[in-house]
């Protein structure tokens, strides 16, 4: 695996938590249109960029004065490992801080994402992502349906 192909996947993990605070869900849907999703919140894994997009907008608070969530999703600690020549996997932190008109900046959840992805046509894309949470704080202003404890 080369440095580029490192760069590629970061640039993957690092896209979905620009897309997500941007409010593009349909950005979101479209990274994963060929991966499963595993949301602790779900008895099954989400396939497809629109059942993804779908999700995402059944669960998540857009503000309209902004059409974002408010949110910031910081990934860090990320750790890739390749899985022969076109495959690898990375697991990495996740904290999400979120401020809106009600409430002061504070993080919100935090936990792990653990992904693989593949190399198709020279292009890396997600293959799967597995969503662990543990810690939880106030999502109410986040979230519209339960998500955690």
């Amino acid at each position: 695996m080369t440095a580029d192909d490192y760069f590629a996947i970061q640039n993957l993990i690092y896209r979905y938590c620009d897309c997500i605070d941007r409010g593009d869900l349909d950005g979101v849907g479209a990274l994963f249109t060929h991966a499963a999703i595993h949301v602790p919140a779900l008895p099954e894994p989400l396939r497809g960029a629109d059942k993804i997009a779908g999700m995402y907008r059944s669960f998540t608070r857009i503000y309209p004065d902004t059409g974002t969530p408010r949110t910031r999703h910081v990934t860090s600690n990320v750790i890739i490992e390749p899985d022969g020549e076109s495959a690898a996997r990375s697991q990495s932190y996740v904290l999400v801080h979120q401020a809106t008109p009600e409430l002061a900046l504070q993080p919100i959840i935090g936990g792990r994402y653990f992904d693989r992805f593949e190399k198709v046509g020279g292009k890396w894309r997600f293959s799967e992502r597995r969503m662990e949470m543990d810690l939880f704080g106030n999502l109410s202003a986040h979230l519209l349906q339960k998500f955690g404890p």
